[in-house]
């Protein structure tokens, strides 16, 4: 049963998102809350969007209705002799200072896998083990932060002194650990951990038969649990986690016991 995304709820979770700190990511950190913002804007999300593209709507939604931020180009893309060889997702600028800034965001789920490396940014992994942390810090550091320094790019932004321009990440990250393992995290980590994973056997042993739950789309991921409603008992969640588990498919879970909620992945490896 899928229910529509609340707007509000969806927005809300997006400001109060973690952000993955500069001594995680090497990468100066621009926060959301440094938008300064009184009323939150009403957007009408699309509902055939995947999670990424509401995520940029929302942000970009964010900014504008900031008293003091506005974006001058927001998915540049960069085409040389008719070759995509990227895109900028927003260059936006402080109306008092002026300041430019080119800020490239993302939205992600990692879980940690500890067999991957001797080395904690190595060892988390997407639900479905398809991309990996590292990787994309990698890829922004390697690619798309220097493309604003692409002939290409000056070209585009013929206005704009690039060297002049600061260049910051906002990556708002949900981290998952083992369950009932106990890892010594950084405190950088430790606060943007937001649940656990466990494996099919160990949810059925987890069971109570005071706990419903509710597995949530992929564009509900984020959303505080509380804020849910529809709520499905433990045999219909068993039968979707099973179904999903064959098709090698990571399912996030919300459970509700009594007042308390907590959300976990239920991993098919």
């Amino acid at each position: 049963m899928e229910n529509k995304v609340n707007n509000d709820a969806r927005i809300t979770s997006i400001l109060k998102a973690t952000h993955l700190d500069t001594a995680l990511t090497g990468i100066p950190t621009f926060y959301l809350s440094e938008l300064q913002i009184t009323t939150l804007p009403e957007v009408e999300l699309p509902q055939n969007r995947r999670l990424g593209h509401l995520v940029e709507r929302i942000v970009s939604e964010l900014i504008n209705a900031s008293e003091n931020y506005t974006i001058l180009h927001e998915n540049l893309q960069i085409i040389d002799d008719k070759h995509t060889i990227g895109e900028l997702d927003f260059i936006i600028q402080h109306k008092q200072t002026t300041a430019i800034t080119h800020l490239e965001l993302a939205y992600k789920f990692y879980l940690y896998d500890p067999t991957l490396s001797s080395k904690t940014i190595e060892c988390w992994i997407g639900p479905n083990r398809r991309d990996a942390l590292h990787e994309k810090l990698q890829k922004l550091q390697q690619k798309q932060f220097p493309l604003l320094y692409h002939e290409v790019t000056q070209s585009k932004l013929p206005n704009i002194s690039v060297e002049n321009v600061t260049q910051k990440l906002c990556v708002l990250t949900y981290l998952f650990v083992p369950y009932n393992q106990k890892i010594q995290f950084s405190e950088e980590y430790q606060k943007v951990i937001k649940g656990y994973y466990v494996d099919f056997h160990t949810f059925i042993q987890l069971h109570d038969e005071e706990n419903v739950y509710y597995l949530p789309t992929k564009k509900e991921w984020g959303i505080d649990p509380a804020e849910h409603t529809i709520w499905l008992d433990y045999k219909a969640t068993q039968t979707e986690i099973k179904l999903q588990l064959q098709h090698k498919h990571t399912p996030l879970c919300w459970k509700r016991h009594q007042n308390s909620y907590e959300q976990f992945f239920v991993t098919w490896w």
